[in-house]
């Protein structure tokens, strides 16, 4: 709760919690200390209803606490990427592209609002499906927001993503007004 009223008052907006928020809040943090099967987690969503603040409270909390991880000897750390930016990366920096898609701890954020198709020098590439196959193939930790449902996310990339990001993530609802409206949360 610190750290997403630390992110409120950082966009110069007033936090008021709610019976809502303190929810998902608890949902985020029992998928985060909990044994669990699913390596990510989807935070799905109307717009303006705390979603990638939450994701950027949970990024600022890690830097904070400085958590080291006892294989690789690095700081665990989430990385935030929108999904327009990873396929902005395709044409000018694939290097950091596939570098991405293998980082340790990544967050997607606004998921469905990219183009499915991307070209690149005449080639037809879907970066959002490639990482997304990659990361559940190599099980690697991902959070997602988007203002997709479920059922959208089917229909925009199919069955065979829907289907592994059901087996994959943990699905937080954010069924919230939005708070821009009021510049509050």
């Amino acid at each position: 709760m610190a750290a997403i009223m630390a992110e409120v008052e950082f966009r110069h907006r007033t936090f008021i919690p709610n019976d809502k928020l303190t929810a998902q809040i608890e949902k985020m943090a029992e998928w985060l200390t909990k044994e669990r099967r699913k390596f990510g987690i989807l935070l799905c969503g109307k717009c303006g209803n705390g979603k990638s603040t939450m994701v950027k409270a949970l990024q600022q909390l890690l830097n904070i606490l400085g958590i080291q991880n006892e294989y690789t000897n690095r700081y665990y750390g989430i990385q935030i990427i929108s999904a327009k930016e990873i396929n902005a990366l395709v044409s000018k920096d694939y290097a950091n592209l596939a570098r991405l898609t293998r980082t340790d701890m990544l967050a997607i954020d606004d998921l469905g609002t990219e183009p499915l198709e991307v070209l690149n020098y005449g080639n037809v590439m879907s970066p959002i499906i490639d990482l997304l196959t990659l990361r559940y193939e190599e099980q690697l930790f991902t959070i997602i927001t988007t203002n997709l449902t479920p059922d959208m996310i089917h229909k925009v990339y199919g069955e065979r993503i829907a289907d592994r990001l059901c087996e994959m993530t943990e699905i937080i609802v954010f069924d919230n007004d939005s708070y821009r409206r009021n510049n509050t949360i």
